[in-house]
């Protein structure tokens, strides 16, 4: 089992926290949220018709803590990474470690440039197709890898994506996620 920390509690960051703890992995998401969805109308989100930001993220953030995901209202203050574990040092203090980094910062990503990883000649961080950083550790999601494609559902698709590469790292092969038919 991984531990995972996720900064951010975005549709993004609640995306890759819902698939890595549904898949019993040890998943913290730390936000306050204060994510732009809560000022949004989400008409074009596959497969709901029409809602409100923070209906949405009432219903995401419930969702991931009811897959076993801990939810913490504090603001990390820094994080750093070695070959082996990365740590979040969060306000109130406190440091908190784990195996993986998920960063989903929006479009200023501080903690990600601190790490030094590597940017786009236009300043965005540069990340593979499953979201990996420059470091093997850390991924980097959302408008921080996108800063001129955002949109809701690209956001948890990039989470879903980068929990998934993650996931199958741990299993040593690649996986399918696949959710269960319904029973009747």
């Amino acid at each position: 089992m991984a531990r995972v920390i996720v900064v951010g509690d975005g549709p993004g960051g609640l995306s890759a926290a819902l698939f890595l703890a549904k898949n019993g992995h040890e998943v913290t998401v730390f936000g306050l949220d204060q994510t732009a969805v809560n000022f949004a109308r989400l008409l074009n989100y596959l497969g709901i018709p029409d809602i409100d930001g923070p209906s949405f993220q009432r219903i995401a953030r419930r969702q991931v803590v009811s897959h076993g995901a801990n939810l913490v209202v504090q603001k990390v203050e820094s994080v750093t990474i070695s070959d082996d574990k990365v740590t979040a040092t969060t306000d109130p203090a406190g440091e908190h470690e784990a195996d993986y980094l998920i960063l989903s910062e929006g479009k200023n990503p501080v903690l990600a440039r601190s790490l030094g990883l590597a940017q786009t000649d236009s300043g965005a961080i540069d990340v593979d197709r499953d979201y990996r950083s420059s470091h093997a550790r850390v991924y980097v999601i959302g408008r921080s890898a996108r800063p001129t494609r955002s949109q809701v559902v690209i956001s948890a698709g990039a989470g879903a994506t980068a929990a998934v590469d993650i996931l199958a790292r741990e299993a040593g092969q690649d996986i399918q996620d696949w959710d269960t038919p319904p029973t009747d």
